[in-house]
Formats: C-alpha cells, sequence, structure tokens
C-alpha cells in the first residue's frame, strides 16, 4: 500500500512541475512578475531574467528522478525547491496572494493564495516520498544513518 502512495504522490509532484514548465520557460507573465519581484528584492537583477529557467530546470530534473530508482534524489531536490518556495512566499515582499494576469498581461485580481497552498501540499508530498523511499529501502544514506544509529539494523532490508 505504502508504495502505491509513493507512486501518486510522485505522480502528483511531477505533473505540477511538469505543467509549471510552460509558464517558467515562455516568460508567461506570473513568471516574469515573481521572478522578477525576487530579483529586484534580492539585489540580483539577473535572477529576474534567468532565475525562472534555473527554477525550471530544476523541477524539470526532480520530476524525471521521481519515476528512476533515483527517486530518493528527486523527492528530496523537490522538498528543497518547494521549502525554497515556501520562504520567498512568507519572507520577501512576493506574498501569499499572487497576481493574476488577462491575456494583454494586466492583473485582473489575485489568486487567492492558491499558488502558494499549492506549494505547501507538493512540499508535504514530497517530504513524505522522501521519508517513505528512505524507509522502504536501502539507500546509501540509509546505510549511513543505520551505523549511527538512527535507524535500527534490524529496519535495514537485506
Amino acid at each position: 500500500m505504502s508504495r502505491k502512495i509513493t507512486w501518486i504522490l510522485s505522480a502528483y509532484i511531477a505533473f505540477i512541475f511538469i505543467q509549471s514548465l510552460f509558464f517558467k520557460f515562455s516568460g508567461a507573465p506570473e513568471t516574469r512578475f515573481i521572478f522578477g519581484t525576487l530579483g529586484e528584492w534580492s539585489g540580483f537583477d539577473w535572477f529576474g531574467q534567468y532565475g525562472a529557467y534555473g527554477v525550471g530546470i530544476a523541477e524539470l530534473i526532480a520530476a524525471i528522478l521521481l519515476f528512476t530508482p533515483l527517486r530518493l534524489y528527486g523527492a528530496a531536490m523537490a522538498s528543497c525547491i518547494m521549502i525554497g518556495a515556501i520562504f520567498f512566499h512568507l519572507f520577501t515582499p512576493l506574498g501569499i496572494f499572487m497576481p493574476e494576469f488577462n491575456e494583454a498581461g494586466e492583473i485582473i485580481g489575485d489568486d487567492g493564495g492558491l499558488l502558494f497552498v499549492n506549494a505547501c501540499i507538493v512540499c508535504a508530498s514530497a517530504i513524505a516520498v522522501t521519508v517513505m523511499d528512505l524507509i522502504q529501502t536501502n539507500h546509501l544514506l540509509k546505510r549511513v544513518f543505520a551505523r549511527r544509529s538512527i535507524f535500527r539494523e534490524d529496519d535495514i532490508p537485506d
């Protein structure tokens, strides 16, 4: 049952990451607003122009890894990406409510916090996949932790 949950959560994370690539790689007004705000806030103007590409590439790599034997690393990568997104929503001028744009690129309202809530759900899903995959499999990380008594030796599958 837990393997099925792991696959369902992995598919959800990958779906969100893949569908967001259109916005990140097309220069959509939403993306320009988010990364422009962060670039201006951080003083790294280049981040406003190129940050979406870097984050998009990282999300694509994480989404691919979620469907390989390296799922643990894809889920951990997704967790880190989403923790960063949540941090920037909470502790920068970006905020929780993102503007919505019409086809002409004009602000017509806000999303009611939907992007932030989705980031929280994806983050929780990625953390859950990371933990479940670490517990279910015999990854190198688990063997290292077992030596440090975080996991009992009999918890490690052969």
